[in-house]
């Protein structure tokens, strides 16, 4: 049996090598306090859950969803977009329920590229952009993400020849893996940009609704002309701990969102109505738990950061997202420092370089560990501090 060059020629994804690493770890009776994969260990709120438990009793709920969602949850969708952002979306034709957000990242390569077209893609970045665009047969364009830019791409420089033949422009703020945040003024460019150039604009946002110190987050597509040129992703997971029901959208531009559609009705069959209903309940009801999360987040924040100033790590505190953006000491890579915490300590922490090359010099840590795990974790932290440091 051969396998297509496809498969061959791809890397095994990131969190699963974590994973194997964490894994033999523990096997070997090792305690391993990880802070490398942002799922949400905060619980689906009861009232989402229930919701959820009503609607797996009801047989209409049995069959097979539709592609493109129910209408009464895409218009819960466009609600929500309306009151958060001041954003009309029309129901019928610029929404679109995903399969959890990846699923559509996924897919959107497979819309908006043909082999041998470009996509620009920020680099450091989540793994999924360039991988699907390859998949698709499209080269791709790294747009180093600095942090003398403020981890924001320059467009600038990115070459006459290049932008020939890109077709989509990859964005992601609150940003993932190093917590920048962008505004208002950064997007209307990036719209600018995209329509002077004839690209397609792909936004991921699933991070905007965990903020920090009274910030919010902006969506794409507030600013001037977005909706003329992109489609924003977005999730359920991060807003409501809802990871595992896997549940999200695409929204925006009518033309991008028909393209989505008519591929996803030839791969899937929809999201189960049991699962949309309970978003719709997590839409449409009480916002608290995003309030009760930022709290908890806020405070892992504080304390991991505390820790890693102790350690002697120049570190800023993000804004918003769930990751921590730490530069690794001098003398180490990314690797090789994420191998000695976790060698020396038990802590597990992903490298900078499993998000793109400009990722070097960097590691990620994640809030989204419980807090008995994340005051053990800042425990077998100091230890290293004076094993090392002192």
């Amino acid at each position: 049996m051969k396998l297509s060059k496809r498969i061959e020629n791809l890397p095994p994804y990131l969190f699963v090598q974590i994973s194997k690493k964490i894994a033999e770890k523990r096997a070997k009776g090792e305690e391993v306090i990880s802070f490398a994969i942002g799922d949400p260990d905060l619980p689906t709120p009861k009232h989402i859950l229930a919701e959820l438990c009503k609607a797996a009793e009801d047989p209409s709920n049995h069959r097979y969803p539709e592609t493109e969602g129910m209408p009464v949850l895409r218009k819960a969708m466009a609600e929500w977009y309306k009151k958060r952002f001041g954003v009309k979306l029309n129901p019928d034709t610029e929404i679109l329920p995903l399969i959890g957000s990846k699923e559509g990242i996924g897919h959107a390569a497979w819309c908006f590229l043909d082999p041998g077209d470009i996509a620009l893609v920020p680099n450091p970045a989540y793994p999924v952009y360039a991988i699907s665009s390859q998949l698709a047969g499209a080269d791709v364009f790294n747009m180093p993400l600095n942090k003398e830019n403020n981890f924001l791409p320059d467009f600038n420089t990115i070459p006459e020849d290049i932008l020939l033949k890109a077709k989509v422009l990859w964005i992601n703020y609150p940003n993932n893996p190093t917590g920048a945040v962008a505004d208002l003024d950064f997007f209307k460019k990036a719209a600018d940009f995209a329509a002077k150039h004839n690209l397609a604009v792909c936004h991921d946002g699933p991070y905007s609704e965990i903020a920090f110190d009274g910030y919010k987050p902006v969506s794409f597509l507030e600013a001037e002309g977005a909706k003329d040129v992109g489609i924003e992703f977005h999730s359920l997971s991060k807003s409501y701990n809802m990871t595992g029901w896997r549940i999200g959208m695409a929204v925006g531009n009518a033309k991008m969102i028909d393209a989505l559609r008519r591929f996803k009705s030839n791969l899937d069959s929809g999201i189960p109505q049991a699962i949309q209903l309970m978003a719709i309940a997590a839409l449409k009801g009480s916002q608290e738990v995003i309030n009760h999360n930022c709290a908890v987040y806020q405070r892992r924040r504080d304390r991991l950061v505390k820790a890693l100033h102790n350690i002697g790590m120049e570190v800023t505190a993000p804004k918003a997202s769930l990751y921590i953006w730490a530069p690794v000491p001098e003398g180490y890579t990314s690797a090789s420092f994420a191998t000695e915490l976790l060698d020396k300590t038990g802590v597990v922490v992903t490298p900078g370089t499993g998000y793109g090359t400009a990722g070097e010099g960097y590691i990620r840590l994640s809030l989204t560990v419980p807090d008995e795990q994340l005051e053990k974790g800042i425990t077998k932290l100091s230890g290293y501090k004076r094993n090392t440091f002192s």
